[in-house]
C-alpha cells in the first residue's frame, strides 16, 4: 500500500435522548426526544502493525462510553434555555440533563460530538474527520473537517 493513501473507517453508535430547539418556529420548541444516530469518522497517519486504523471496538469503547454517560437518555438543553432551570432544581435532580453551550439542533450535537471525539481519540493517534448526526431517519446534519 502507498503512503498516499487515505484509510477512513466509521463506527455508527446510537443513543436515546430528549431536546429542544429554542426559537423554532415549530413543533420542535416543545421538548421532544429521538433515537439519535451518530457516525464516526476516523482516520490516522498510518496503519496499525495489523492494518487498522484503530479496532472498531475501541471507537465503540470510548466515543460509546462518552455518549452513554452524558447523552444517553438524557434531556439536552441548551444552558440558556429557560427549562433548563428545572433540570437544575431539586424537583428534577434526579434526572438525567446535559447542558449543551449551544442550541442543541442536529448541526449543534454533531459539533459538540466531534470536538468530543477529537479528544477522546488523540490518544490513540487517531483524528476524527466527520461526524453524521441521523435525528430522525429522514433527516441529518454533517460536519467535516
Amino acid at each position: 500500500m502507498s503512503k498516499l493513501d487515505l484509510h477512513t473507517i466509521c463506527r455508527i453508535l446510537e443513543i436515546d435522548a430528549g431536546h429542544r430547539v429554542v426559537g423554532h418556529e415549530g413543533k420542535c420548541a416543545s421538548l421532544h426526544g429521538h433515537r439519535y444516530k451518530f457516525e464516526i469518522y476516523a482516520t490516522a497517519d498510518d496503519l496499525d502493525n495489523i492494518g487498522r486504523v484503530i479496532d472498531f471496538s475501541i471507537l465503540k469503547e470510548v466515543i460509546g462510553n462518552w455518549l452513554e454517560h452524558n447523552w444517553d437518555h438524557a434531556m439536552i438543553l441548551w444552558e440558556e434555555d429557560p427549562v433548563a432551570y428545572l433540570w437544575q432544581s431539586d424537583a428534577l435532580s434526579d434526572q438525567k440533563f446535559f447542558a449543551l453551550p449551544y442550541n442543541p439542533t442536529a448541526e449543534n450535537l454533531a459539533s459538540y460530538l466531534f470536538e468530543e471525539a477529537e479528544k477522546l481519540l488523540k490518544p490513540y493517534g487517531v483524528r476524527v474527520i466527520k461526524i453524521v448526526c441521523w435525528e430522525t431517519p429522514n433527516c441529518f446534519a454533517i460536519v467535516e473537517q
